[in-house]
This record gives C-alpha cells, structure tokens and sequence, in this order.
C-alpha cells in the first residue's frame, strides 16, 4: 500500500485529511475506525508530502483532491468530480498521461479572489476549470492531445479543449 491508496482508505470511510505543517489534520463525522488511523500513521511522511508537493502523476492528484473539499465548491459537485476521476483513470489515465494531459486540466480549479464574494463558485470559470469537473457523470468517449469528446444528453458529442 501507498500514499495515495491509504488516502483512498481514510476518505472511504468519511474522514477528510489537510495537513498543518508536518501533521496531518482529520476530520470526519464519526470515530474513524483505528485501522484506517494505523495506515494513516504508517504512512504519514509520504502523505504529507504528496499533499505538500502537488507534483507527481494524476493518480497523486485524485488522491489528494480525495483528502478535501476544496474552498467554493459544493460537496456535491466535489464527491462527483471524485467519481469523474476514478471513472476517468480506469479507462483513460494511461492514454491522458502519454498524450501530455496535466493533473491542471484535468482537476485544476480557478484560484480564489483573496476576499470572495460569498456568492463566489471556483466552477464558475470554465477557462480555469479542469475536464473532470465538467464531466458531472458523463463518459469520455475520445481523447486526443488537446480535445476530450464526451457523451451529452443533448447532442451524441461535446468536446472540452485544452489549451
């Protein structure tokens, strides 16, 4: 087990991670179960760094979107964006790394204003919004270098360019 995998454990069962310097920080609605705080602890210098860095493959990227909710977006838009990229990376990741698709394009988010407006929404700039937080449960049909074509319920194609 790695990093990445023990955050998929711990956020399985509800708990969401942040780190505080070289801490780790849980959250979570009720008594994790100690297993999951066990594999946490055994892997908490890798977790922390991954978190930390931000660099790494796009499987690193899911895993640290998995630790939190990121700041003005709805839990729900988050949990399916999760989804999104699970789904994603089964069938695509491999194609999406070798053609040079970026942990940004697929789960970037638009950097917040330092004083929001309350209304503010992170999804609201497509221009700085990633392809798995526009998917909202539709399938990849094609990937290209610079262009995803995915199923709509309005026309059979739309396509998300990269730029």
């Amino acid at each position: 087990m790695n990093a990445a995998e023990a955050i998929h454990e711990a956020t399985a069962v509800g708990i969401q991670i942040a780190i505080q310097g070289d801490d780790l920080l849980l959250e979570a609605a009720t008594p994790p179960p100690e297993a999951v705080i066990e594999l946490l602890s055994r892997h908490k210098p890798d977790i922390v760094n991954l978190l930390r860095s931000g660099s790494g493959g796009l499987a690193d990227a899911l895993a640290a979107l998995e630790c939190k909710c990121p700041a003005y977006v709805d839990v729900e838009r988050w949990q399916q964006c999760i989804e999104n990229a699970r789904r994603f990376l089964q069938s695509w990741g491999g194609q999406a790394e070798a053609l040079g698709w970026t942990a940004r394009d697929l789960f970037g988010l638009h950097i917040p204003p330092i004083e929001s407006h309350p209304s503010y929404d992170r999804l609201s700039r497509y221009d700085a919004t990633g392809l798995l937080w526009l998917l909202r449960g539709r399938r990849v049909l094609a990937l290209t270098k610079t262009i995803a074509a995915m199923a709509t319920s309005f026309v059979p194609i739309g396509e998300r360019l990269r730029i």
